[in-house]
């Protein structure tokens, strides 16, 4: 079981992540939502395409940008489609 961790809470867990250049993308469902807050972020990927960002958000203290996820990813990725990653001090493991 994967888990992605920010201050002692569990962000995401799941035994179906999808690992691409070494970080683990979490099934949207697998992720606890209600710790994510939309950020205007986006990055461009050459081959991936548009990352879109949120802030995580545990108990008042926030992590700015720390999870991301390609809504719309490029034919080569789209294994990420429907996923979410996260770094910027999170805990994967």
């Amino acid at each position: 079981m994967t888990r992605a961790i920010w201050e002692g809470t569990v962000l995401a867990e799941s035994d179906a992540c999808v690992i691409v250049e070494g970080n683990a993308y979490f099934p949207a469902e697998a992720v606890k939502h209600e710790y994510l807050r939309p950020s205007a972020k986006t990055t461009v990927c050459h081959w991936k395409g548009v990352a879109h960002y949120c802030d995580v958000e545990v108990e008042g203290k926030r992590n700015p940008d720390a999870a991301w996820y390609y809504p719309d990813p490029k034919e080569g990725a789209q294994q990420v489609k429907g996923r979410i990653a996260f770094w910027k001090g999170v805990k994967v493991a």
